[in-house]
Formats: C-alpha cells, structure tokens, sequence
C-alpha cells in the first residue's frame, strides 16, 4: 500500500512565505536601511569634495590617466557617472554581498531557520523567496546611487549632454537610458558575487563569514585580473568586464564586452545559484 501524504486543508506550498513578507522582514532591519543610507550619502560627500577641492584637477590628478573623474562636474549626468565609477569596483559589491550573504546565515544564527521550515516552508520555496527578496534589495540599492547622484549633480552643475573624457559627448536625451544600461550592467556583473554570497549563506552559520568570503573572493578575482601574465584567461573572470558598462555612455553604443561581461558572469552565477539550493535541500537544519 502506498503511503498518502496528508496536509492541512488549503495548504499550498507555493504560498508559504509570500515575497511581499519577506521582503518586509528584510527592510525593517538595521543593515539594510544602513546600507541604503550610505549609498544616498555619497553623492553629497563627493559634492562636498568637489567643492572643497575645486573640482577634478586635470587627467586622473595630475597621473596622465583620462577617467570619467576628470569631467564629473560638467553636468548631472558626468556627476551621476562618475558616481558609479567610483563605486562600481567595490562599493556596490557591499550591498550585494550583505542582502544576498546575510538572508539564509541570519535566520541560522537566530536559531529560527528550523522553525520557518516547520511551519512548514518547503526548502526551495524559502531560497527562493529570499533570493528574490535579496537580488531585489540588491538592484534597488545599485539604482538608489546614481538616481540621487543624477538629482544632485543636476541641482549643483545643470542638465546637459553627457561629455567623454576621451573626446565627444552624449545627448542629454539619450544619457538616462544609457546610465539605465550601465547600471543593468553592473548589476548583472554582480551577480556572481550575489550567488557566492547566497551559496555561502547555505554552508555557514555564521552571516559574516558568508558576506566576508563573498567580498573577499570578489576581491581575489580583482587581484587575479591584474595579473596580465594570466594572458586571455583573464576574459574568464567576471573582474575583467567589471566597467565593460562604461562603453554604454559611448556616442556610438558598443555591446562587446558587455555581451561578454554578461555570458561570463550568468554562468558563474547559475552555477552558484544551483549549488546552493542542492546542498541545502540536503543539509541537516539544526538551527
């Protein structure tokens, strides 16, 4: 005889912990409100900056390099760029790593992981719904930065095209749909640290050590793409197409490297996605 399983009337493991819940749970808490002020904060320290130094002083400081620095109070949206290229490198694999590190290692920490799952949550609906919820959280704080940077570099330096180190300029009518792309782009480099974070947080209790090795790996795969001995390899490291989003704000729209950029970095993460939901559907929830 088989054996029936038998449920609550009027379960339906599909909406067991809804997103728009999770999603609540995640934004009343410290780190993330933190994390959205810090990003909101920076376009007004770099005005400060701006105004205190007298603005950008020559090719990459007097260095000989050309960045988007050097013409950042040309207008809202030069300010707006260079906000992102100062923040692409690092600071918005931060946010990532936290919302993305932090979701499943949390819930482990405060001993109430086993008790979602007995309420009962499937396993794979409750990644599910915490990735989401985090990529989410994600994007909104990549969006969150150059959509205050563009108000604020607007308030203080004017509307106008969107002027290139290296020569030429971007209408002004096509800059927000170019920014746009760029920030998509960075966001889909990102999700490579997203799914070391999100994998890390299956393996640990410990949400530190999973938003720590996210940054850190991050990190190595930075210093590895400097390593020009590595030759052509380095195209297989998500690091090396990591500011590709600059050909975006090109007057003549490049998609090389970001087609590239995006093929390398959705393969590592899917990779990374998968393993994490297959070794928690197997791991032993003793916390």
């Amino acid at each position: 005889m088989s054996a029936v399983q038998e449920v609550a009337p009027g379960y339906q493991a599909g909406r067991t912990l809804p997103l728009r819940v999770e999603a609540l749970r995640q934004w009343r808490r410290r780190r993330t409100l933190v994390m959205f002020g810090v990003l909101a904060a920076l376009p007004f320290i770099m005005l400060i900056a701006f105004a205190v130094g007298g603005g950008p002083d020559g090719p990459d400081g007097g260095n000989g390099r050309i960045t988007l620095i050097d013409t950042a109070t040309a207008s809202g949206a030069n300010f707006a760029a260079t906000c992102l290229f100062v923040s692409a490198g690092f600071l918005l694999v931060v946010p990532v790593a936290l919302f993305c590190g932090d979701t499943v290692a949390s819930e482990a920490s405060w001993s109430s992981l086993r008790y979602l799952l007995a309420s009962p949550v499937p396993r794979a609906r409750l990644l599910w719904s915490k990735l989401v919820v985090a990529l989410g959280f994600s994007l909104a704080a990549m969006v969150l930065l150059p959509v205050v940077a563009l108000a604020a570099g607007t308030a203080a330096y004017g509307w106008g095209p969107l002027k290139i180190p290296t020569g030429g300029s971007l209408a002004a009518g096509d800059t927000v749909p170019r920014l746009a792309l760029a920030v998509a782009f960075v966001f889909v480099s990102q999700l490579v640290t997203a799914g070391l974070a999100f994998w890390l947080s299956t393996r640990t209790d410990a949400p530190l050590g999973a938003v720590g090795g996210a940054v850190g790996l991050t990190i190595v795969g930075n210093v590895l793409d400097a390593v020009t001995a590595l030759g052509s390899w380095r195209e297989f490291l998500p690091a090396h197409w990591q500011f590709a989003w600059a050909d975006a704000l090109q007057p003549q729209l490049e998609w090389g490297g970001m087609v590239k950029g995006t093929a390398v970095s959705v393969s590592y993460a899917l990779v990374l996605f998968a393993l994490a939901f297959r070794g928690f559907s197997r791991k032993d929830i003793t916390s």
